[in-house]
């Protein structure tokens, strides 16, 4: 039987994002990424909200994309995968989490927009993707 593993979020970032490097040189950068989820309230019959946040990985030219032109609060949309992962940490505790690997990061704002910096920015709704065209 075939499975699916995919996911689709778009939120805001609740802070700046990480950038590292694998031993190998493969470049790993961190996001944060918070959404809302929002139900009526059957007593009150009001909106309620809580937000929900997940931890995203963007590898590759794709995740330099995101440290260069994503802050805190920028708007994004994240297509990728979960991905489920154990550790042990330094005290011999065992730990697991769930996270998010990006495929793909589409900036939803320009970084004026965000910031009002007057920086050079990828334009609205384009992506941050591994293959960038040369000119």
């Amino acid at each position: 039987m075939a499975t699916i593993n995919r996911v689709v979020l778009v939120g805001n970032l609740t802070r700046d994002p990480e950038l590292r490097s694998t031993t190998g040189g493969t470049s790993v950068c961190r996001l944060r990424v918070a959404c809302n989820t929002s139900w009526r309230n059957r007593e009150t019959g009001e909106l309620d909200e809580r937000p929900n946040f997940f931890d995203v990985t963007v590898f590759g030219p794709s995740g330099e994309a995101c440290a260069r032109f994503l802050a805190k609060g920028r708007p994004v949309a994240v297509d990728g995968r979960l991905d489920w992962h154990e550790w042990t940490t330094p005290e011999g505790q065992s730990r697991q989490a769930v996270g998010i690997v990006a495929d793909s990061v589409q900036f939803l704002s320009s970084r004026q927009a965000a910031a009002g910096d007057g920086e050079a920015a990828l334009e609205d709704g384009e992506e941050a993707e591994a293959e960038a065209i040369p000119f």
